[in-house]
C-alpha cells in the first residue's frame, strides 16, 4: 500500500508559484481533483487536500508535451507591409 502526500490549495500553489483562488478555480472547474476533509462536508468552507496522485495527473495533462503547443495547425500569415500609395 502506498501512502500518498496531500497538499492543501496555498501550498500548492506556493509550489507552482501561482495564486491560490488559481487552484481553488481549477479545482471549482473539475480539472483539479481534490478532497474535502471538513468535518461536514457540503455544509460551510470546503477544507480541500489535493493528492500527489491528482497533481501528476492534472500537471501530465496540463503539459506542453501533451498539447502540442509547439506545432501549429495552419501556417503562420505573413504581414502585409504597408504600400504608399500615390495617387
Amino acid at each position: 500500500m502506498t501512502t500518498a502526500r496531500y497538499l492543501s490549495p496555498p501550498a500548492y500553489a506556493k509550489l507552482l508559484g501561482c495564486n491560490v483562488s488559481k487552484v481553488l478555480a481549477w479545482i471549482g472547474d473539475g480539472q483539479l481533483e481534490a478532497i474535502d476533509v471538513s468535518t461536514r462536508p457540503g455544509i460551510g468552507r470546503p477544507r480541500w487536500r489535493i493528492s500527489s496522485e491528482a497533481i501528476e495527473r492534472f500537471e501530465r495533462r496540463r503539459s506542453s508535451l501533451t498539447t502540442n503547443a509547439t506545432q501549429r495547425t495552419t501556417p503562420r500569415r505573413r504581414r502585409q507591409r504597408a504600400v504608399p500609395q500615390y495617387v
